[in-house]
């Protein structure tokens, strides 16, 4: 008669994560930590200067939690970091710190636009902010965005230079203060 095999350790990890992703009390958080080690590993890149897509204008009006309107007119001829996201969304969430930390790095630049968009009810967005204390506004669109900002998934960055045109276009968790991010951005800083 056959002896039954054991069960090897990495199989009872497998079945135990499984069982806890089933449970809805522990999957966001276990999504949550899983997207923020794919983020500390995931570094946004820039695209080609041959394959950047450039604005077709700055027509869209948002509205902030606050319910102050901002007009994105007023972002043109400056480096704008724009973040589509939503309170639910995990990798939305597990990158949420380190966006912040790049926004705390260029808060008081002039030369830096940061709108993070969610279409969330205000006072969701407001607790979840309130709560994970963040120092950025969060926006609303009041108007249709631009065709370039089609966005089908969140989270979704686009890094945007002075002249228009899209340098960084991200989809998923990542490491946005990262070096290569501030580098970037200090670099669109200096042209003019």
């Amino acid at each position: 008669m056959a002896q039954p095999k054991r069960f090897k350790t990495s199989s009872i990890i497998f079945v135990v994560v499984i069982a806890l992703m089933i449970i809805p009390q522990t999957r966001q958080p276990i999504q949550i930590f899983l997207q923020k080690g794919i983020a500390m590993i995931v570094k946004p890149s820039v695209v080609n200067a041959s394959e950047r897509v450039k604005l077709s204008g700055y027509d869209w009006k948002l509205k902030d939690i606050e319910g102050n309107n901002f007009d994105f007119s007023s972002a043109e001829g400056k480096v704008i970091v724009i973040n589509f996201w939503a309170t639910w969304c995990p990798p939305c969430i597990a990158e949420m710190p380190s966006l912040n930390q790049l926004y705390k790095h260029y808060e008081a630049h002039d030369d830096v636009v940061f709108l993070f968009v969610s279409n969330e009810e205000t006072a969701v967005i407001r607790d979840f902010i309130n709560k994970k204390g963040y120092g950025f506004n969060v926006y609303k669109s009041a108007t249709q965005y631009l065709q370039e900002f089609d966005v089908s998934s969140i989270p979704r960055t686009f890094i945007v230079s002075k002249q228009g045109e899209i340098v960084i276009d991200k989809s998923g968790a990542a490491d946005w203060s990262s070096e290569r991010v501030t580098h970037t951005i200090d670099e669109l800083l200096k042209v003019f």
